[in-house]
């Protein structure tokens, strides 16, 4: 059998391997001159850095960690996480629940006495369950904790109102905190949240793309680069899928590449079905990119709910991953901004947006501007799925439209969830195991 898989990110990657090594016969269609899609890295001046923003590798997942950690097995480190959050002027243990220790006092006690009485009405049959995330994350953490980050850095991530947004996709990925870690917390006592982040491997060398590199190689010649597909036609059993100029012929098409790519190229497309997936929401990416001379903190990574301080949502610092991401005596930084396709931040140069992220790293005091040897900008369309009010409604009608074509969907921006690169690998995992 041979089968086309439309996209060569992560899981187009993953999946040419997986039914590559059951003997099927693949080939990767991927529209960009090189293959990775979000897992990509650029190097120069010595500077290593993640396209597609900042990746490390860890995972609940025994199965995807333990294939993602054979990947890079002679081109590992491993790190452990030390995160922060940026409060007023302030940087805070992170998740922000396990940092109440490090707040001003009346925050702290606002944050503490919030969670108790919440927590007091929500036993007590008080408050009524939450229909949107942002009532689930007051009915979850309380209005102190809510008020000073949730809130605000949800609204800051994701561009959208959270009274908008479901809440069906929370469970299991923002933990209730226990009540005796919030009060060890609130009183200095050490504790952790998000442990399965505790400990991370990265690549020592060639950035996140050594990971797909990896996993590519034994199919490496399977994948066509600078291939846009533009039409999809089955012809009796064969899939015709062509870019304009050149059809490829399979047995079997699977999808891993955006929906908003796919749909365009299957024809006769139900306006009902169109209109469905013009209404799913999205965020695009940029990264702003920093080599700097000097040191930089001693974290992995630092949250940035406040606005007022800047754009950029997450401050990460890749040389603290790999001493190789950077040269010797100087450091990496890469800031995120999340962002609405045309919005004021899209129409922003990429010289105003160095001089933003500039400026904020001068106002957290984590680099003067004279210490930058070299800046860079990438733009990512695909970044976050938006959980809107109506996703599902959404989502639902075009899977079943694109099952009911033959065409399975695979991956983040394929079945259009939000999922980590574990999570990708294990839905391409699971598809391979339920298709034999």
């Amino acid at each position: 059998m041979k089968t086309a898989i439309l996209g060569g990110g992560l899981s187009g990657l993953t999946l040419a391997r997986l039914l590559h090594e059951k003997g099927d016969d693949v080939v990767v269609l991927e529209a960009e001159p090189e293959y990775g899609g979000l897992c990509r890295s650029r190097t120069a001046q010595g500077f290593t850095f993640d396209t597609g923003g900042s990746h490390i590798i860890f995972s609940r997942d025994e199965e995807v960690l333990a294939f993602m950690r054979r990947m890079i097995a002679d081109n590992e480190q491993r790190n452990n996480r030390t995160t922060k959050i940026f409060y007023k002027h302030l940087f805070v243990k992170y998740p922000f629940e396990n940092g109440l220790s490090d707040l001003p006092p009346y925050d702290r006690f606002a944050c503490i006495n919030g969670f108790v009485q919440n927590l007091i009405a929500v036993e007590k049959g008080e408050i009524p369950p939450p229909k949107n995330f942002r009532e689930w994350i007051y009915y979850t953490f309380g209005n102190g904790i809510s008020e000073c980050y949730m809130v605000p850095y949800n609204e800051k991530i994701w561009k959208y109102p959270t009274e908008h947004m479901s809440l069906h996709w929370v469970d299991g990925r923002i933990p209730r905190p226990p009540v005796e870690d919030i009060i060890k917390s609130a009183i200095g006592i050490s504790t952790e949240g998000y442990t399965h982040q505790s400990v991370f491997s990265y690549p020592f060398e060639g950035g996140i793309e050594a990971l797909v590199h990896a996993i590519a190689a034994p199919v490496k010649k399977y994948i066509r680069t600078g291939f846009r597909v533009v039409s999809i036609r089955r012809s009796g059993e064969i899939w015709k899928i062509s870019n304009g100029r050149e059809v490829i012929e399979a047995d079997r098409c699977i999808c891993t590449m955006p929906l908003q790519h796919l749909l365009p190229c299957l024809g006769k497309v139900p306006p009902e079905v169109i209109d469905a997936a013009a209404a799913l929401k999205y965020n695009s990416l940029i990264c702003v990119n920093i080599g700097m001379k000097g040191a930089v903190p001693d974290f992995s990574w630092v949250y940035v709910p406040d606005p007022a301080v800047g754009r950029a949502n997450r401050i990460s610092f890749p040389s603290h991953y790999s001493r190789r991401v950077a040269p010797p005596g100087c450091s990496a930084v890469l800031a995120e901004i999340t962002h609405q396709r045309g919005d004021e931040v899209a129409l922003m140069s990429d010289e105003e947006l160095i001089q933003e992220v500039t400026g904020m790293l001068e106002k957290m005091q984590i680099l003067t501007s004279d210490q930058i040897v070299c800046s860079s900008v990438e733009r990512q369309p695909f970044a976050y799925v938006v959980y809107d009010l109506d996703y599902l409604k959404n989502i639902a009608a075009v899977k079943e439209y694109c099952e009911g074509s033959g065409i399975p969907l695979v991956g983040r921006f394929a079945q259009f969830e939000y999922l980590n690169m574990d999570g990708c690998i294990r839905s391409v995992m699971d598809f391979v195991a339920s298709h034999p």
